[in-house]
């Protein structure tokens, strides 16, 4: 096996097992049975469990991160100085999600790879993973910020303190019903009748957010 195809194995191995068994549950052994490889190979390629589990965030992230940049650089430029819309700030994750989803070479199945990285980001303040919150702040926490400050802007009328509870109580839901979309989706044509994508989830989703978030 490539070395790239190793370092991919495995992270498609990590992935699927750390959002299935959580983190501390999931040994190396497992990662490599899964894989195919042996235990050298994830030294060689990520050093560590706890790099290895970084790995597999930054998958995801690098892609999603630059395309949110030149999102936020679309935005603020058609913005012109005007206060923006909170449902039009809060849409721009789905839709940044869903179009670095298309740019990825690892699966077409987006509402599963979605579902997979909301439920492992929700492991990683669930189950005590400080290196991975130090680790995205680290890496992606510029971006991040940019966007925060629309989210604030768009938000005036809450304090700080608000807007952190509402801010975490949006990420607690969002996580919920990503990480269970196909099933949610798959409950909604059995009980309506209606076929129903990933898309069709977050323009009903931001709607709910945005109220919540102003209530």
């Amino acid at each position: 096996m490539a070395n790239k195809e190793t370092a991919k194995a495995i992270l498609n191995a990590a992935e699927e097992l750390f959002s299935e068994k959580g983190f501390a549950e999931t040994s190396l052994r497992n990662i490599t049975t899964k894989a195919g490889v042996n235990l050298a190979a994830v030294n060689y390629h990520f050093g560590s469990k706890k790099e290895l589990i970084q790995a597999v965030f930054a998958r995801f992230l690098n892609t999603f991160c630059q395309q949110l940049e030149e999102t936020l650089d679309q935005f603020e430029q058609q913005l012109g100085g005007e206060t923006p819309d909170l449902n039009a700030v809060l849409m721009m994750l789905p839709a940044t999600a869903l179009q670095s989803e298309n740019k990825t070479e690892l699966d077409d199945d987006h509402r599963h790879r979605l579902g997979i990285f909301m439920r492992l980001l929700g492991l990683a303040y669930n189950q005590g993973q400080g290196h991975v919150r130090k680790f995205l702040k680290q890496e992606y926490g510029t971006v991040f910020n940019r966007y925060m400050v629309l989210v604030t802007a768009a938000s005036p009328q809450l304090s700080n303190e608000d807007r952190f509870w509402r801010i975490h109580f949006m990420l607690g839901a969002t996580v919920f019903t990503l990480s269970g979309a196909d099933a949610l989706i798959a409950m909604a044509e059995h009980e309506f009748g209606i076929d129903a994508d990933i898309s069709g989830v977050f323009n009903k989703l931001i709607p709910f957010l945005g109220a919540g978030f102003q209530a």
